[in-house]
């Protein structure tokens, strides 16, 4: 995760055990209206959240290059401030396209703050 320099800014960081599993700390570098997250904050943080998932759906040594298609942000509810969760499920792994499911949550994941629907080219070496 250290190579994507966004996730890197947000301080988002690995969940214990769980490559696909991450968290982003509250901090002011991602408030938006005083004691909430900022919306593009964590529609960044579902952005990497897909392409983790996508790198472990593809394999630690593949060396194939991930180009966004589209992306899709649903807010459902304000992230508050608290430390936040995000998983990417990869949905559908083409040969050239892969479609990604993320979703954000902070107290229990039945319960998200936000999702996100990806679309991928996969330009392979």
């Amino acid at each position: 995760m250290d190579d994507i320099p966004y996730a890197r800014f947000l301080g988002v960081t690995a969940v214990d055990g769980d490559p696909t599993l991450l968290s982003l700390p509250y901090a002011d570098s991602v408030v938006g209206r005083p004691g909430f997250l900022h919306g593009g904050a964590i529609g960044g943080f579902l952005e990497v959240a897909s392409i983790i998932a996508l790198r472990h759906a593809l394999g630690i040594e593949s060396d194939a290059r991930i180009k966004p298609i589209n992306l899709t942000v649903d807010f459902m509810r304000g992230g508050r401030d608290k430390p936040t969760f995000a998983r990417g499920v990869v949905t559908r792994l083409g040969t050239r396209v892969a479609n990604v499911d993320a979703s954000a949550w902070q107290d229990d994941p039945a319960r998200p703050i936000a999702a996100a629907r990806m679309n991928y080219l996969i330009e392979r070496a």
